[in-house]
């Protein structure tokens, strides 16, 4: 049996997922992809920790995954359905390169948001 996903896994204020720079798919891809590293999920698993997408733009995200081959989509026939998302070979090549932009992120965090903070106050030229 796996661990429930943490409903924190991406509410660490210093945390550097959330910064981004580097995106597969959309902006929530890389998140889902962590989501799903270490085991298939259902849509209600993976709500927990990303709770600040909209069911609808997760649901975007996860038909988009399927339609890049990142994952698989399994309607397991019971009642009610049950539907889980596991990622394909695709998917899972994408954890290795994932690490390191999160790596790159980690190590240059206080540029980025000192370089997004100085955009924001009007440091950007037009």
């Amino acid at each position: 049996m796996r661990e429930p996903l943490a409903a924190d896994l991406f509410d660490d204020p210093d945390c550097v997922q959330r910064v981004q720079p580097f995106r597969v798919g959309d902006k929530w891809t890389g998140m889902v992809l962590r989501c799903l590293q270490d085991g298939p999920r259902r849509f209600s698993e993976l709500r927990v920790p990303l709770h600040r997408v909209t069911p609808k733009v997760l649901t975007e995200t996860l038909r988009a995954m399927e339609r890049d081959g990142f994952l698989i989509r399994t309607v397991h026939d019971e009642r009610p359905p049950r539907v889980e998302y596991e990622l394909t070979a695709l998917g899972r090549s994408l954890l290795g390169p994932l690490d390191m932009a999160c790596a790159w992120t980690r190590e240059h965090f206080p540029e980025l948001v000192s370089a997004r903070a100085a955009y924001v106050s009007g440091g950007q030229d037009a």
